[in-house]
């Protein structure tokens, strides 16, 4: 047996001892018990984010109400995060702007972070401290609501844009990890999920969608008794003047 032949032997034994109590997939595939195991205890981790957000149901709740209330009065969402919270703040301006799972008129929300040439321009000149602060100071209004993203609760330029809000009397909520942390505390309210990062992270998208089902549900009582309607494919909404408009 050649060098080579050993070497391929040995590679097939150590296959096969690593796959006999793998689980077979359809195909006869095996998976390595390592990474099942992984995916197995990440899955697991999911259950106390969960029982976190479960526990917090009725601020998520109050939430999706008051910001319903506020932007049918014309006010407007800002949303932040770095990373993948920024992905998770702009499913939120999306489901906003477009819609849930309901046909329903389209409401001003805005992904500081995806207003790339904003963005870097600011970090240019300013630092990248202030990349949502700045924003902040140009698009809030009095009455706006600002929801910031983070899974650590320390990000400085998140802890600046709620700074700058407070003082523009903007109403500022946090979505974050395990707390107690630095955004949660410079926040009105924050929604702390009490798991591991990434399972936190994954928890922010679960509380973003419990947020737009209340959401819907004050859009459609208002619909029900206002003037707001659907009619075919087309939006008929009241003026500015109706719900207060934007100054």
């Amino acid at each position: 047996m050649t060098a080579e032949s050993s070497l391929r032997e040995a590679d097939l034994q150590s296959l096969a001892a690593r796959t006999a109590l793998s689980p077979v997939l359809p195909g006869n595939a095996f998976v390595d018990p390592d990474s099942a195991e992984a995916v197995r205890v990440h899955l697991d981790n999911v259950v106390p984010a969960l029982e976190s957000l479960r526990s917090q149901s009725g601020r998520l709740a109050a939430w999706g109400v008051e910001l319903a209330q506020r932007l049918l009065r014309g006010q407007r969402l800002l949303a932040a995060g770095n990373g993948g919270s920024a992905a998770e703040a702009q499913h939120l301006t999306a489901e906003l702007v477009g819609r849930f799972d309901g046909e329903r008129v389209p409401f001003s929300a805005i992904s500081l972070h995806a207003e790339s040439s904003a963005v870097t321009a600011i970090a240019n000149d300013y630092g990248y401290d202030d990349v949502f602060a700045r924003q902040v100071r140009a698009h809030g209004r009095s009455g706006d609501v600002l929801i910031l993203l983070s899974t650590s609760g320390k990000s400085p330029n998140l802890l600046r844009a709620a700074e700058v809000a407070a003082r523009l009397n903007i109403t500022t909520w946090a979505l974050t990890g395990a707390g107690p942390n630095p955004l949660a505390g410079a926040c009105g309210q924050a929604v702390m999920i009490d798991a591991l990062n990434a399972n936190a992270q994954e928890g922010h998208l679960i509380a973003l969608h419990a947020i737009c089902r209340a959401f819907d549900l004050e859009v459609a009582r208002h619909s029900s008794t206002d003037t707001w309607s659907v009619q075919g494919q087309g939006l008929q909404s009241p003026g500015p003047q109706q719900w207060g408009g934007r100054a």
